[in-house]
């Protein structure tokens, strides 16, 4: 062995022999990578932003946000899963990486159970039932009428298939035994415009882009998604306050590391998060937005993903929506 193999070698075993916790001690050294898998300028990604400012101030390093769209947030999924575990690499995940597209999709590149690291809940906004305020129906209970009257006949709008907004209308349906047709977009963005101007009558709108919207008269909300009234809307009825059972439809995001990640990275994570989620700057951004902190632990947040999964599995396979 000459020197440059032995060298190399040496290098080798020390680099084999760095503890997760010797890592731990000396984490964060470098900036660290926030994966944001929508476009910028979206609801999730300043979310992501606003948070991540707030824990650079803790972690004292940077925090760099890189937008991975496409795929339903899978390309920023695999991204992640296959991203070294030493706590550089993280993302902002939701109810499509975490709930819907292991039902959705026939198979995914990652197990959402298993190929990732729970670090903790972010928020939860919830949906709105909304109409255009021209429409005939100007309570839940004669919105539900008029939909039994005319199965098939009333279209409703979506940010796109598998969204959940889209899935917000599922089961709205699994629960009555409405019918209604559903009218894709791309983008919540015209999906909302269309609404607002007549040209599909009523969407599940979620609050995070919607609610400057209904507050100004623009759709007019019927019912909301929460299992208590939203402080933005007090006068909003909820799905469970109409008789509509197991009926909560909201958003929610946390963040997710790669498998593997050190215990004590995932601590301090998770510490600098609850932090971050009491940051006036993080309450004022979250309450223009109409959300609702998700603090808790890791465990916490993993156990909500899965029950979430279950339950939107039922409402997925029942309404037989696939995205392949």
């Amino acid at each position: 062995m000459d020197r440059r193999q032995f060298l190399a070698a040496v290098a080798a075993t020390s680099a084999a022999g760095a503890s997760p916790f010797a890592m731990a001690q000396d984490w964060p050294a470098n900036p660290v990578r926030w994966v944001v898998p929508y476009p910028p300028g979206g609801g999730t990604d300043v979310l992501a932003r606003t948070v991540a400012e707030s824990m650079r101030k803790t972690l004292n390093q940077t925090i760099v946000v890189d937008n991975r769209p496409g795929a339903s947030t899978n390309i920023g999924g695999q991204l992640v899963a296959a991203a070294k575990p030493d706590g550089y690499t993280i993302m902002s995940a939701d109810n499509a990486i975490l709930a819907f597209n292991e039902h959705l999709f026939s198979k995914l590149p990652f197990s959402p159970d298993k190929d990732f690291t729970y670090v903790g809940g972010i928020s939860r906004f919830p949906m709105a039932l909304v109409v255009n305020p021209a429409f005939e129906a100007k309570d839940f209970k004669e919105f539900l009428a008029y939909a039994k009257a005319n199965p098939g006949k009333l279209n409703y709008a979506s940010p796109g298939n598998g969204s959940p907004h889209h899935l917000a209308m599922e089961l709205f349906k699994n629960r009555t035994g409405a019918s209604l047709t559903h009218i894709p977009y791309k983008g919540a963005a015209p999906a909302l415009a269309d609404v607002m101007g007549g040209q599909v009558p009523c969407m599940f709108l979620d609050l995070a882009s919607g609610l400057p919207v209904i507050q100004s008269g623009k759709v007019r909300a019927l019912a909301i998604g929460t299992a208590k009234r939203v402080p933005n809307l007090p006068n909003v009825p909820t799905l469970a306050e109409l008789g509509l059972k197991d009926s909560e439809v909201y958003a929610f995001q946390g963040i997710l590391g790669p498998k593997g990640l050190p215990p004590a990275i995932v601590q301090r994570l998770n510490a600098d998060l609850q932090k971050a989620l009491k940051d006036p700057d993080v309450v004022k951004r979250m309450a223009d937005f109409g959300m609702e902190a998700l603090p808790g632990t890791p465990e916490q947040f993993h156990q909500l993903a899965r029950t979430e999964a279950k339950r939107w599995g039922e409402v997925i396979k029942t309404a037989g929506v696939k995205l392949d």
